[in-house]
């Protein structure tokens, strides 16, 4: 691996190891610590516009047994609830709460800090750049999981 491979290789493991360390404590310690972070991500799926449990498990490319699971949890800490469609009972949508919503709020708000903080030591000009990087990574992420 070149020097410039190896840097970016430790960056973003690095980052993701702390990005992930960041999300644990701050649930700990803050007023969503009666969340695990796989819930809180199951929370950031489910959005602002709900969707069904298929759509959800698709977002986070999860099992729906292991997606049943994790909202079963949310639905007894009231973060989300399902709501069955008037046309078809059989199609139940996943929607946050008023709680749910605010847990998704503070979430949101832990991304938006995280990339202005990234993106203060980068031009503007320099933003297509990046943004083809981690197009190229997500693309091989994606590609690679699809294998799995």
């Amino acid at each position: 691996m070149k020097k410039a491979e190896r840097i970016i290789n430790d960056l973003l493991v690095d980052s993701f190891n702390k990005i992930t360390a960041i999300e644990k404590d701050a649930l700990k310690k803050g007023p969503l610590n009666d969340l695990t972070i796989n819930e809180l991500h199951a929370i950031e799926a489910v959005g602002v516009e709900g969707g069904t449990m298929t759509e959800i498990a698709k977002r986070l490319n999860v099992t729906l047994g292991t997606l049943t699971t994790t909202i079963n949890h949310l639905v007894k800490k009231e973060y989300v609830e399902r709501i069955s469609s008037e046309e078809d009972r059989r199609i139940v949508k996943i929607v946050l709460t008023k709680k749910g919503k605010f847990a998704y709020r503070i979430h949101d708000r832990f991304h938006y800090v995280m990339i202005k903080n990234m993106l203060t030591d980068i031009d503007e000009s320099e933003y297509e750049v990046l943004i083809r990087a981690l197009g190229a990574l997500d693309r091989f992420i994606k590609a690679t999981y699809e294998k799995i």
